[in-house]
């Protein structure tokens, strides 16, 4: 369950060529400003920077000291001012205030702004505003795909959600085609390409364009990946809220993976990473305790070979055994100490009764039961996040008909939190053609007309049924099981949710690759409220060896899952011997989803 690269398995593209483009063009942005200089870092950048170009790295391009971008004035006394930020209006007022504060003081130095992955024209507008626009200079740092692992790349950019599904702000899915435009031009052309989504569709077209513009550039070049699958987050809600129980999805539900980095017990690793995880990321959580202990018996064992060496036989086990022994010993510390906190803070929640729950949501049954479980749990108070995700779980699997009676527990901070659920479809409708629910009268009473009835528009326009149930049976979603499901040797994609539910994103993708279109998946593409947003475009295949055809990136606007990258690694091994490759607007889960559209701040 491992999956590591397999002998069978197509070789996977050389992603490290990714960070020394970034690097390269980071460097000549640096060195723009000639001489030693002050940099100051975006908080969100600064994970994602120390991916390309650690400290000494900068220091070598005359970077004296690092800051970061925090509401507070500057302490450095530098005649040059390096600013690497995302392009957000509140970066462009701090940059105002420091230069203005100069201004004031009558002091002049040097001011540069590196705009990462783009710059947008409000940025500048703010910079005009503020009367600072001739005093600095503006660059792009079109950095935009971080590789987080041999088959993960990341557009580190999770504010894509938000922007995108509940603002409708189309300004990122230039992004997005500049970065499909940049995987082509280095790694060939993609003869197969298949998409479903609004913003998958305008990624797409947007990127086409892009290729037409500098045609010839990928002509002629052998296509080293053979199909490419566009998805929107908002076609498969219900994989990202449900609870994750592979290793890898459970220790980021738990303590946080960011950038590669996890933020909990392995805090100080260099990144989640070596053999030991490479062994138990994908497997079942209930299989990883147990694999542990064998590999601890087994270093214990390898440590007692010792006994009875000579003096040769010791000196050749330090110098080349020990080291790694100790490493080995160091990381399965780490894993167990993991598993032992998860399994704590997973018992203080009634982690079983949670899971449970939650299968009873996705087969159908016992909605009632599910119903009052939800209630208590936001009756508790335990985490209004959790209930959140509960609810918009209980509301799209059941088609809205038995999400109303939730409204009246909250209290009225979280009535806008509920408005952008509703707008972004994460709370369906209950029935076409209803009047404003509790809820949305509420909203309306503190706010004004005016602003109530672009609420209200807003629900009746972006409000959608969704189907679950339907598309679940067409599907086959809930796998059919006598006896057990064995999760120590899974049967299908199902396992990363206990054998459960098969990821629907995942289904998807793999019924469209066996078909290599939509064909015969009409009625699916329908309830998906997707008919307009579907599409194959295929190119001739003659310059794609099989090798290529093997190997599948699949791109997630809007963000995926460890769970269903698990699912598709899994898929890659068991079906035809494929590889999948993963881009994504930046990782996710269940709480990051909610917090996206949280207007109470934690």
């Amino acid at each position: 369950m491992a999956f590591p690269h397999r002998p069978d398995a197509p070789e996977l593209p050389d992603f490290s060529m990714l960070k020394r483009l970034a690097r390269d063009q980071l460097i000549y942005l640096l060195e723009q400003l000639p001489g030693k200089k002050d940099l100051f870092i975006e908080a969100d950048l600064m994970s994602p920077l120390d991916r390309i170009a650690n400290v000494s790295i900068l220091k070598q391009h005359e970077v004296d000291k690092l800051y970061k971008v925090e509401n507070k004035p500057a302490l450095s006394s530098s005649e040059q001012l390096c600013f690497l930020v995302r392009p957000r209006i509140k970066n462009m007022r701090y940059i105002a205030s420091l230069v203005n504060a100069d201004k004031l003081a009558g002091r002049t130095r040097k001011y540069k702004v590196i705009f990462s992955p783009q710059k947008f024209y409000a940025c500048e507008m703010v910079l005009e505003e503020e009367g600072i626009y001739g005093d600095v200079s503006c660059d792009e740092w079109a950095f935009s795909l971080l590789p987080l692992d041999v088959d993960l790349l990341s557009m580190e950019l999770p504010e894509f959600f938000r922007d995108y599904f509940l603002e409708g702000d189309q300004r990122w899915i230039n992004t997005v085609a500049q970065a499909l435009h940049l995987l082509s031009t280095l790694y060939g052309p993609f003869p197969n390409c298949y998409g479903i989504g609004r913003c998958a569709k305008m990624a797409y077209e947007l990127w086409r364009n892009l290729e037409e513009e500098e045609d010839g550039e990928t002509k002629g070049r052998r296509p080293e990946i053979g199909h490419i699958f566009l998805l929107d987050r908002d076609v498969d809600f219900v994989t990202a809220l449900c609870s994750q129980v592979v290793y890898e999805g459970l220790v980021d539900d738990t303590f946080r993976i960011k950038c590669g980095k996890c933020h909990g017990p392995l805090l100080g690793t260099s990144h989640m990473a070596g053999l030991v995880f490479n062994e138990i990321r994908n497997e079942h959580f209930s299989n990883v305790f147990g694999f542990l202990s064998q590999k601890a018996r087994n270093l214990q064992a390898q440590y007692d070979r010792r006994r009875g060496m000579d003096i040769k036989q010791m000196k050749n086990f330090v110098s080349q055994e020990l080291k790694g022994l100790k490493q080995e010993h160091r990381l399965l510390s780490l894993h167990i100490g993991a598993c032992e906190s998860i399994m704590k803070k997973k018992t203080k929640q009634d982690f079983q009764e949670l899971i449970k729950t939650e299968h009873a949501l996705l087969e159908g049954f016992n909605i009632r039961e599910s119903t009052s479980y939800i209630e208590e749990h936001i009756d508790r108070q335990v985490s209004p996040i959790e209930s959140l995700r509960l609810m918009c779980l209980l509301s799209i699997t059941e088609n809205g008909d038995a999400r109303c009676s939730l409204d009246t527990h909250y209290g009225p901070e979280h009535l806008l939190t509920f408005s952008n659920l509703r707008r972004a479809g994460l709370l369906t409708e209950q029935a076409p053609g209803d009047t404003l629910t509790a809820v949305e009268s509420k909203v309306s009473k503190l706010v004004t007309d005016k602003a109530a009835g672009k609420i209200t528009d807003a629900f009746s326009s972006l409000a959608k049924r969704s189907n679950f149930r339907a598309i679940s049976k067409k599907l086959n979603l809930i796998p059919r099981v006598d006896g057990e499901y064995d999760l120590k040797v899974p049967r299908d994609m199902a396992y990363v949710f206990s054998g459960a539910y098969v990821p629907l994103s995942c289904r998807i993708i793999e019924q469209v690759l066996e078909r290599r279109s939509w064909q015969g998946l009409d009625e699916v593409v329908r309830l998906l409220n997707c008919s307009d947003f579907a599409f194959t475009d295929m190119t001739k295949e003659d310059k794609a060896s099989s090798e290529s055809l093997r190997l599948i990136l699949v791109v997630f606007l809007g963000g995926c899952t460890f769970s269903e990258i698990s699912a598709l690694r899994f898929l890659g091994r068991e079906k035809g011997k494929r590889e999948f490759i993963f881009l994504t607007t930046a990782v996710t889960n269940s709480a990051r989803l909610m917090e996206a559209m949280s207007e109470v701040k934690a």
